[in-house]
């Protein structure tokens, strides 16, 4: 959802550093329901321990040392450059400690974050301000603690179950791992190995614990590597993943072809590829590089994607067919979770809910705190008409992780369980929508998708529709041509939306949202017949595919009978 700008409001530019400004005077001065407030409630600092501003000079303009002129940790700078055989600073600003959150802080910092979205609605002007500059902090302080995936049917981004090599993950925790590699390169900081070792892991830390904070860390760890050893291998798969992680598709291909040459059995620039020629939307050349993974690598991040590009198809049966082998073929928690979640999602999508539970059921088994298949089993509970078991579950989701997705979903659930408060607590979801985006935009992440998505239905619809005509001009995929369709719609321009949502369809992918979709902009231009079709086939796939779309979808079949 883009920011909301009143007259008092920093532009969208300025906003991160205006954030963290604002939100530091609050703590000062106090309020007992504003963010001074929280804070005293929660134990919380006078001052927020925020992670430093990141440079965002163009990479090819800037010096490599200013890149790269962070520990380890890449929270402090060092005395010294890539070149500087010193170590590095022993004590960093964030401790490897401080990595791994405790229960309780993490409990302190996400109600400190809600608190700061109630009091928005008292100060409309600082609302965003304030959300972003705290979200930011409980996810650089390590608050958001556990493991998750992004779900590739809602960003698009179809993510392997690991960006890092299982011998980094044999500890069992991520978070243990980097610390050991800061600690090595404190000692050995021309190990160019080891810099893009700690880069990958931040990659992974960023998308498992939904904080886009970590990416300038993965990129001036990067950096640091090829300066050291140019070109090297290890940086560029890298690289590779850091920009598909950042939606910069264009870039990760070109990193990825670029390892390929040299090594044409790499496992990530082959998995790189695949991911980048699909959030393209070149479904033929990412069939094709699948096809050309699974020959020469196969293995669980081989099979998941080459399971999505079957799936993006229609052919459901070979997806899940790939899906179970790649389960046979699983032996970490962080693997068999993230390919029995995946599972989940495709019989999720195909309204077969009692597979969906007994999959997320599997994925929980391997790690009871595993995000996908936290929501996704509140997700199906919701489908099952469980509200009340739907909102718990969600609930302790964005406890945990607050991201755009859930976020929405409990919203909406809020919204169509209509007690009283509820409408007010969906709008707190939405707001905290609006502080991930200027969060991740401020981290380099390309956030236009999530917005249009969010902002489309629960924002400014006009903020949506320039979402989504600036993701569709990067890259057109089925998602992107959903999002600019229905942006089109909420904005009364049905004529030009059809096309696009027609285009979204044309695959065979099966998501009842995109049928839904179409079925309702069918109906605006006239085409009742197969509007009523489409609305029919969407409930018929997925009867609870959305807490409020599945609602309206028989309102309008029953309006137009």
């Amino acid at each position: 959802m883009a920011p909301r700008e009143t007259d008092d409001n920093p532009t969208e530019a300025d906003q991160p550093a205006a954030a963290q400004r604002e939100w530091e005077r609050l703590w000062k001065e106090g309020d007992d329901d504003g963010p001074a407030g929280a804070g005293a409630e929660s134990g919380q600092p006078a001052k927020a321990d925020a992670e430093p501003e990141t440079d965002t000079e163009p990479e090819d303009e800037r010096d490599a040392d200013a890149d790269t002129s962070e520990t380890p940790d890449a929270d402090t700078e060092t005395s010294g450059t890539a070149d500087d055989d010193s170590p590095p600073p022993s004590t960093p600003a964030h401790s490897s400690a401080d990595e791994v959150a405790t229960p309780h802080l993490d409990d302190e910092r996400i109600a400190a974050v809600r608190r700061v979205a109630a009091a928005g609605r008292r100060w409309r002007n600082l609302q965003l301000a304030g959300c972003a500059a705290l979200l930011a902090v409980a996810m650089t302080a390590g608050a958001i603690a556990v493991g998750a995936a992004k779900d590739s049917g809602a960003a698009g981004v179809a993510v392997g179950s690991s960006a890092v090599s299982p011998e980094l993950l044999a500890s069992g925790s991520l978070d243990a791992s980097i610390a050991s590699l800061q600690a090595h390169l404190r000692t050995q900081p021309k190990d160019f190995d080891g810099w893009a070792t700690l880069g990958l892991a931040y990659v992974e830390q960023a998308r498992t614990k939904g904080d886009p904070s970590r990416y300038p860390q993965a990129q001036a760890a990067f950096q640091r590597s090829l300066k050291i050893s140019p070109a090297n291998e290890n940086a560029l798969e890298g690289r590779a993943a850091l920009a598909a992680a950042r939606h910069e598709f264009k870039e990760a291909l070109t990193y990825a072809d670029q390892v390929l040459k040299e090594n044409p059995y790499s496992e990530r620039a082959l998995c790189s590829r695949i991911d980048a020629l699909v959030e393209l939307g070149r479904y033929a050349d990412a069939s094709k590089a699948a096809d050309l993974a699974d020959a020469r690598k196969p293995g669980v991040p081989v099979f998941t994607r080459y399971a999505y590009v079957h799936e993006l198809r229609g052919d459901v049966g070979t997806a899940r067919k790939v899906l179970e082998q790649a389960l046979a073929a699983a032996t970490s928690p962080g693997d068999i979770s993230y390919v029995a979640g995946t599972l989940g999602q495709l019989a999720w999508n195909q309204g077969d809910y009692k597979t969906a539970l007994n999959d997320y059921g599997r994925a929980l088994a391997a790690d009871e705190n595993y995000l996908p298949a936290l929501e996704g089993r509140a997700r199906t509970q919701a489908a099952l008409g469980d509200r009340a078991a739907a909102i718990k579950g969600m609930e302790l989701v964005v406890s945990r992780y607050p991201l755009p997705q859930p976020l929405v979903e409990l919203g909406e659930l809020y919204e169509s369980r209509g007690a009283e408060g509820d409408k007010a607590k969906a709008e707190d979801q939405y707001a905290l929508v609006d502080a991930w985006i200027a969060l991740a935009r401020a981290n380099g992440v390309n956030a236009d998708l999530d917005t249009a998505l969010a902002a489309a239905d629960h924002g400014d619809v006009k903020s949506a529709l320039k979402a989504a005509r600036a993701e569709w001009a990067r890259r057109h995929t089925v998602h992107t041509a959903d999002a600019l369709a229905w942006a089109l719609h909420v904005n009364g321009r049905d004529k030009e939306a059809l096309p696009y949502a027609r285009r979204a369809t044309a695959t065979n992918y099966h998501n009842a949202s995109f049928i839904y979709h179409l079925g309702t902009i069918e109906l605006a231009t006239g085409h009742k017949a197969d509007g009523r079709a489409h609305l029919a086939k969407a409930l018929k796939l997925n009867p609870g595919f959305s807490p409020l779309g599945a609602a309206k979808a028989r309102k309008a079949l029953e309006a137009t009978k």
